[in-house]
């Protein structure tokens, strides 16, 4: 690589972004969201799958999740699944259908919410760090290689560091917006 593909650093800095926004969707604010289970894997035929590659998840009310689970014999697996995951929802199975009621949030739940929002962003902020890092090591390379000037790399270190500084402040209001979710009654 003879020069810094800006756009592919974008590319990965954004990548942390959308890790974070999935990471978010599985976070349980007071209303009932299909994509809350996203995060829910269920033990089965003996290899992890995704909850929805077992079941059918909908909202049939807005305190109220429904899981059609395909495969009768897949039940137990999907129940222990979601009453081990950190979402804190108890199952009630009825035949194939295990219909989940969301408690409201107590503010101690609230509070212990908004500190796994922010451990998911921070390991977003690092994930994005860690692209910078890279791209100023090869801005350095490039310099002592000979195929860049001092001043092309101080400013290609530059262009890098202020792409950072915008994917980290989108990183910021990402989480504003889920801990305002997460605080709403």
């Amino acid at each position: 690589m003879s020069e810094l593909d800006y756009n592919d650093l974008r590319r990965r800095m954004n990548g942390a972004i959308t890790a974070l926004k999935q990471e978010f969707s599985g976070l349980r604010t007071g209303r009932a969201s299909a994509s809350m289970l996203d995060t829910i894997t269920v033990d089965a035929y003996g290899s992890p799958m995704p909850i929805n590659q077992v079941a059918t998840v909908s909202v049939p009310e807005p305190r109220m999740l429904s899981v059609q689970v395909w495969d009768r014999s897949m039940v137990a697996a999907t129940e222990k699944a979601i009453r081990e995951s950190s979402l804190g929802l108890n199952p009630v199975v009825d035949g194939t259908t295990l219909r989940l009621p969301i408690p409201e949030l107590n503010e101690e739940r609230r509070l212990e919410l908004a500190k796994v929002a922010h451990k998911h962003a921070e390991s977003a902020r690092i994930a994005i760090r860690h692209v910078r890092r890279d791209g100023m090591d090869l801005a350095k390379k490039l310099e002592k290689a000979g195929d860049m000037s001092e001043d092309e790399s101080h400013v290609a270190q530059d262009k890098v560091q202020k792409m950072t500084d915008e994917i980290i402040s989108e990183v910021e209001t990402v989480l504003a917006k889920k801990e305002e979710e997460i605080k709403q009654v």
